[in-house]
């Protein structure tokens, strides 16, 4: 949400499902936890804020989306809180130093209803080239793989959530591929950084990028 405050996106819709209580709390409690404040207890009780956070002005709209519900049907069911005939959207586990300015351009020179971002994946294991007797003539840590992923960071225009059918709707299957044969979805190839929090393995190494000041998503002062 920084990235995209970062480059002058401060509204958000957050579609909320399993834990969805917490997450709300979170967000109710983002005065008091981000800054000093002083508390008049008793009947007319009254709390005021000291200083300035960088999400001033930031808009936040908690939506429940259902314990349940696929990706697609998420997204249709906040349809009512966008404003416009365009709309940004990504996943929540999903860092990058992406330029979210040349995104929207891009998007906007295709005149496609619906851009997705690309990145070509890293291996989690180091590849290994092997001949026939068995030896190992080339061996490579962790390279990049071959092919191009989905990460997110989508530009789509609002007539996309005419692709979503109902709450059991993949947004991933059904609506982008039926784009794709349309040849309304383009890709915006991402060559910068990328990375998905997913295990706790990754949580732990977002985390020592962030407190070693090594953090390359970082695009924020």
């Amino acid at each position: 949400m920084k990235i995209y405050a970062h480059y002058g996106f401060p509204n958000f819709v957050l579609c909320l499902g399993y834990r969805g209580n917490v997450i709300k709390e979170y967000f109710l409690n983002y005065d008091a936890m981000n800054s000093d404040c002083t508390i008049c207890l008793g009947q007319k009780r009254q709390i005021a804020f000291h200083g300035e956070h960088g999400e001033r002005d930031c808009t936040v709209t908690l939506a429940d989306t259902g314990l349940d519900t696929m990706t697609g049907g998420r997204l249709k069911r906040v349809a009512r809180y966008l404003d416009g005939d365009e709309f940004l959207l990504t996943y929540g586990d999903g860092l990058a130093d992406i330029d979210l300015g040349r995104l929207i351009e891009f998007h906007r020179s295709h005149g496609r209803l619906a851009t997705v971002t690309a990145v070509r994946p890293t291996s989690r294991f180091g590849v290994m080239d092997i001949g026939s007797d068995g030896g190992v003539r080339r061996f490579a840590e962790k390279p990049l793989i071959e092919g191009w992923v989905n990460v997110g960071f989508f530009v789509l225009n609002r007539r996309v959530l005419d692709y979503v059918t109902s709450d059991d709707c993949v947004f991933e299957k059904e609506p982008l591929q039926q784009l794709a044969g349309e040849g309304q979805l383009m890709s915006y190839l991402h060559e910068g950084f990328f990375f998905a929090m997913d295990t706790y393995r990754e949580y732990k190494h977002l985390n020592e990028l962030w407190d070693t000041s090594a953090a390359p998503w970082k695009v924020w002062q």
